[in-house]
């Protein structure tokens, strides 16, 4: 089989650092993305390297848009080709110095990484791709991440922001489809609560709430979702497309919430 190549974007930690490692396991080489975090970035790495693929690891804030052109000619060019590119790279507004920023700035923040970067990079990989498939008839894919609760909504300032960055994927992901089928694939994926850094130290009632929202009655794991991605990237995937995949046990409705302008 032809190596087959794997990018995800905000690949340092979390959910992005498990698809990396889930997609290497699958036998592609993967380009390891960070803004910052270059020892979580070079972490990854050695354990992609563990499993006997190559990885590469690219710095790049997308916050700035002029720059993210040059960040995919960067992966194509690492092998002359990507078979799977994953948005997974978001602006953190829930930890560390974001916590203290007015709701404003923290908005633009994530419109910026969330919304902009993410079509402008699928747009540019896409066209890449959809050339490819010209000369070797190789379908390959884009997969975006979204959340699951902007199909209804939630109280609060991060309900508010992230309903309208992941909404606006979601629904970009599905005219992504239509513009570049039938050569390229592009799905995404919704997750309802899952357990990376802010999970794991969110207060009693959160934890709560996200165990009452799944009728799994428990948090999603990074795996979770790792694992539909190494899914929607093979082969045995070919015929799905356009779709928005939620990975939250099953989404209770009308039940317990936090109607809070927590952060």
């Amino acid at each position: 089989m032809a190596t087959r190549v794997g990018v995800v974007t905000g690949s340092s930690s979390g959910i992005g650092r498990q698809i990396a490692i889930e997609l290497a396991e699958d036998g592609f080489d993967i380009v390891v993305h960070a803004a910052r975090n270059m020892e979580g970035a070079n972490e990854v790495a050695n354990l992609v390297r563990q499993t006997g693929r190559e990885a590469l690891v690219v710095q790049q804030d997308f916050s700035d848009a002029r720059l993210l052109d040059d960040f995919v000619k960067r992966c194509w060019d690492w092998k002359s080709s990507v078979d799977v590119f994953v948005n997974n790279a978001g602006a953190d507004v829930l930890t560390g110095d974001a916590v203290a920023w007015d709701f404003e700035t923290k908005l633009n923040a994530v419109l910026q990484v969330d919304v902009v970067a993410t079509l402008v990079l699928s747009r540019d990989i896409g066209k890449r791709m959809r050339d490819a498939f010209a000369k070797d008839s190789v379908r390959r894919s884009i997969i975006n991440i979204g959340w699951d609760q902007a199909k209804q909504g939630m109280a609060g300032d991060s309900g508010e922001m992230f309903a309208a960055s992941k909404g606006a994927i979601m629904a970009a992901s599905k005219s992504l489809a239509q513009s570049l089928a039938p050569r390229v694939r592009v799905n995404c994926i919704a997750p309802g609560w899952i357990q990376t850094s802010w999970g794991e130290g969110a207060s009693s009632e959160w934890q709560s709430v996200a165990k009452h929202d799944s009728l799994l009655e428990r948090w999603g794991t990074p795996q979770d979702v790792a694992a539909i991605a190494r899914f929607l990237a093979s082969e045995s995937a070919e015929f799905i497309n356009g779709q928005v995949i939620c990975a939250n046990g099953g989404f209770r409705y009308g039940g317990q919430s936090l109607n809070t302008n927590k952060e």
